[in-house]
């Protein structure tokens, strides 16, 4: 299942929406496509990018057009997305995309589209400038915005959007689908935590950085169940080397969390998140001293990813306050 089939079958509210706006030609200039963590909102503000540039749209994107496949490659000059999920949007980045877009439309078709994810993490001088473009838009062209928090967004920009609400699919749901398409089950109850749909679920368990995190995650969960001194060995010998990157960090980082939420509630005899790791989540719970403290170090430690702070030195400090009594 794409992402087409996504919307279709899980987002009513959103394909009706964009249906009714690519059939009658009637798209508004400026969209704000807004949900929680795990809807694809990047991927679903692409594909409607695509339906409104797409060669032979029925109403939406074909996905196998030149145009299409153009913009896949980062091939579309008239198509420009910016990410604003792992690093703020800069004023500059926003200018070069407004100025670019002022100008006549490199393509025949002459419509331009613009997507930026995660709009809330724009810098102030960033939003001023959308803020200008959004209030005198130029004709054939559109915005496409996202947000995953939009008390965070400015009202300014809001009202000058047409607002998509996208709400979760259920969860269980997500990964019977993601089982049923061949994920195993670990990996999709896993992911099910970071993607609300299943073929991003299937797409994401290939990559290197989910395969290391997973590998990692699961290493520490047999040395969390021994002596403290045996974790820190396996920390430094084996995570630190396997943990490379910042985006395997992250992953790594946010299944400690969900270790260290399902240990204390073992102990509360709460719900379980991970019941693929239910028995040696039991075992940990009587070694760990206190797993509050642990979450709340995972994910102090978390948000500290970004700065450019040695990996090596984070994971180190991290299996110390886990056995700290």
């Amino acid at each position: 299942m794409g992402i087409g089939e996504y919307i279709k079958n899980h987002q009513p509210l959103a394909y009706r929406t964009f249906a009714n706006a690519l059939e009658k030609g009637r798209l508004s200039h400026a969209y704000l496509l807004m949900g929680e963590a795990g809807i694809p909102l990047k991927e679903t503000a692409i594909y409607l990018a695509k339906s409104i540039l797409c060669d032979h749209p029925s109403p939406f994107a074909d996905l196998t057009c030149r145009t299409c496949q153009r913009i896949d490659a980062s091939d579309y000059p008239d198509f420009v997305c910016l990410d604003g999920s792992e690093n703020s949007i800069k004023k500059d980045e926003v200018g070069n995309v407004l100025s670019n877009f002022n100008q006549t439309a490199l393509e025949r078709k002459g419509i331009m589209v613009y997507v930026i994810h995660e709009v809330e993490n724009m810098t102030i001088e960033a939003i001023n400038s959308l803020l200008k473009f959004l209030e005198e838009p130029s004709p054939n062209t559109f915005a496409i915005l996202t947000t995953r928090n939009e008390s965070k967004v400015l009202p300014t920009i809001i009202s000058r959007c047409e607002s998509v609400r996208m709400l979760l699919v259920p969860q269980e749901q997500v990964i019977q689908e993601a089982t049923s398409i061949g994920v195993g089950k670990n990996d999709a109850e896993i992911l099910s935590f970071f993607n609300n749909d299943a073929s991003l679920i299937a797409e994401q368990v290939e990559t290197t950085d989910y395969q290391n995190a997973k590998l990692a995650f699961e290493t520490m969960l047999e040395a969390f169940g021994e002596k403290p001194e045996y974790a820190r060995y396996v920390m430094e010998k084996t995570i630190i080397p396997l943990i490379n990157s910042k985006k395997s960090a992250r992953f790594y980082l946010d299944m400690l969390a969900m270790l260290f939420e399902d240990v204390a509630s073992i102990r509360r005899q709460g719900r379980i998140h991970l019941s693929s790791y239910l028995s040696q989540t039991k075992v940990i719970a009587s070694s760990i001293p206190n797993p509050d403290r642990a979450l709340l170090e995972v994910m102090t430690l978390r948000g500290e990813i970004d700065t450019n702070i040695n990996l090596g030195l984070l994971f180190t400090h991290l299996t110390y306050v886990i056995y700290k009594e």
